[in-house]
């Protein structure tokens, strides 16, 4: 009988475990904002995302969304806009410790290698979770970003890592 090594599936188990960490957006609406003769129009989408490690907490996320020829066929590079605004819709509660600093939210902007991100910053002096959006690339990375913050109640204090 050939013993099968635990090594490949923990890997794969910690992978998934990880990717399962970062929230996934539902698209809100959006509104073109360049007309395009072939293919979809140039957009603003706005989505929504809850963070993944803090109950009661939404974000809203503007971004820009190339359209054309290369953006129906998945091939355009998204411009580096993007806003973010986080909100408190419930009741704020944490399921486990927090990172001083993660990222809960990235998405794909271009084919290779450019991806939109938002990362939580806690300040545990103002008990307030901040998130800064910007984007990034492998060689080259813009300077433009949003950041939003959400208080907590001072009686929650925010359990850190």
């Amino acid at each position: 009988m050939r013993k099968t090594s635990t090594m490949p599936r923990l890997l794969a188990g910690l992978f998934l475990s990880g990717v399962s960490l970062l929230a996934s957006a539902e698209t809100i609406g959006s509104v073109d904002t360049a007309f395009k003769l072939i293919g979809p129009d140039h957009k603003v989408i706005v989505e929504v995302f809850d963070d993944p490690r803090v109950t009661g907490v939404s974000c809203y996320l503007s971004r820009a969304k190339t359209g054309g020829l290369k953006g129906a066929v998945g091939l355009a590079e998204d411009k580096a806009n993007a806003s973010v605004a986080c909100r408190q819709v419930g009741a704020i509660a944490f399921p486990g410790k927090l990172p001083r600093q993660e990222e809960v939210f990235t998405e794909r902007a271009s084919i290779f290698f450019k991806h939109v991100r938002v990362v939580r910053m806690v300040d545990p002096r103002r008990n307030a979770l901040v998130y800064l959006v910007y984007s990034d690339r492998l060689i080259d990375g813009s300077p433009q970003n949003s950041v939003t913050a959400v208080p907590v109640p001072t009686n929650l204090p925010i359990p850190l890592k």
